[in-house]
């Protein structure tokens, strides 16, 4: 498939507001199905025509169509792990690279036969991400050495002002799921700058370190990870705090076996599997220079309770302001319900003294941060 290809159909999206379009070198575009043929003009039978007998006249519809900003390794593993799973109509890509854009595309195009999303299409203009039901943002800039962690949100912020103004553009009633660290800043940064209500921005955030901790935990007790339950809240990897009262396997919860587990009293140290999550990242990106599959899966379980309206209860960064004792203005995660209008409910997870003061702490150190952006 050629490049043309995208860049035609991103043109022909638009076109249904009123924009009229030419495509080079050929007569008309038809739909056929979500894809695009070009037909030239000719009176000369063609292949399609002799395999083809029309039957009746079609107009492309599209249920659920997904965006993604940014084709690094995390980008293209959210598209790869939202593809498997056939979660959209239509997977759009966006990036300022356009040797990278081009190929990864039309790698994922030459594998759309084996996955249930036929049409991957991309542009660097944000008119291919029209209408979309979900964005998801992976891009952004990474912290320089020996930066700050202002200065490195700071130049995220005017990188996120070019993103979030074009998505508002074309996809005015999209949801948001932002990916780009540092998470919980940058999506009170998005949620600031598209002035969507707040059920619609969401943080991937602890998502992936509760995954890290149910796997850490299954392979300490034998068991599969799926039995092991549990919360990580507050901010995303170093920052992160778990919820040891709220661990339970299958339904028996861990303190009711051992009331020392996750303090330092714990003769069993259960609260070196928390360490463990920290240095997880670290360890795999000194090993391979970065992590990708696992936050992309972690975005597709979201994108799936979102397109599918499942509400699964899941750890997300959402504002929690007035709760928890907080008073800032600040996105943390905690329990949310996803379902197809964000995030519908919060979980009044209860929580020890202890771990409500670790998550005061932190909303006052992100706001220290936020009240010197310029937005």
């Amino acid at each position: 498939m050629s490049w043309t290809v995208p860049v035609v159909r991103a043109t022909q999206r638009v076109s249904s507001a009123g924009v009229n379009f030419l495509c080079p070198g050929m007569a008309r575009c038809l739909p056929l199905r979500g894809t695009w043929l070009f037909t030239p003009v000719s009176k000369t039978a063609t292949v399609k025509s002799e395999l083809m007998e029309s039957f009746t006249s079609e107009k492309p519809v599209h249920h659920s169509n997904v965006s993604i900003v940014g084709t690094g390794s995390v980008g293209m593993a959210c598209a790869v792990s939202i593809l498997l799973k056939g979660l959209s109509d239509e997977l759009a890509l966006v990036d300022l690279n356009e040797g990278t854009l081009k190929g990864e595309t039309m790698d994922l195009q030459h594998g759309s036969p084996f996955t249930k999303m036929p049409n991957i299409v991309c542009s660097k203009d944000y008119r291919v991400t029209a209408d979309s039901n979900l964005v998801i943002i992976t891009a952004g800039a990474c912290q320089e050495k020996g930066e700050t962690c202002l200065n490195l949100v700071q130049r995220n912020v005017a990188i996120f002002k070019l993103m979030i103004s074009s998505i508002v553009q074309y996809s005015p009633l999209c949801k948001l799921i932002i990916v780009s660290n540092p998470v919980d800043i940058l999506t009170y940064v998005a949620w600031k700058l598209s002035a969507f209500p707040k059920n619609r921005v969401i943080g991937s955030s602890c998502n992936l370190d509760t995954a890290r901790f149910r796997f850490l935990i299954g392979q300490k007790l034998g068991i599969c990870s799926e039995s092991c339950h549990r919360w990580i809240l507050r901010e995303h990897e170093d920052s992160s705090v778990p919820v040891w009262s709220a661990v339970n396997i299958a339904g028996v919860p861990l303190k009711d076996l051992n009331y020392d587990t996750g303090t330092d009293k714990d003769p069993e140290q259960w609260k070196n599997v928390h360490k463990e999550v920290i240095a997880s990242a670290y360890e795999i990106i000194k090993m391979k220079g970065y992590t990708c599959w696992a936050i992309g899966l972690s975005v597709a379980d979201l994108t799936e309770s979102i397109l599918k309206n499942l509400r699964k209860t899941r750890p997300v960064a959402t504002i929690i302001n007035g709760l928890y004792g907080t008073d800032e203005e600040v996105f943390l995660s905690i329990p949310c319900i996803l379902g197809e209008n964000g995030i519908t409910n919060l979980l009044k997870i209860k929580l020890t003294p202890e771990e409500e003061a670790h998550l005061k702490k932190s909303a006052e150190t992100l706001w220290e941060i936020q009240k010197e952006l310029k937005l």
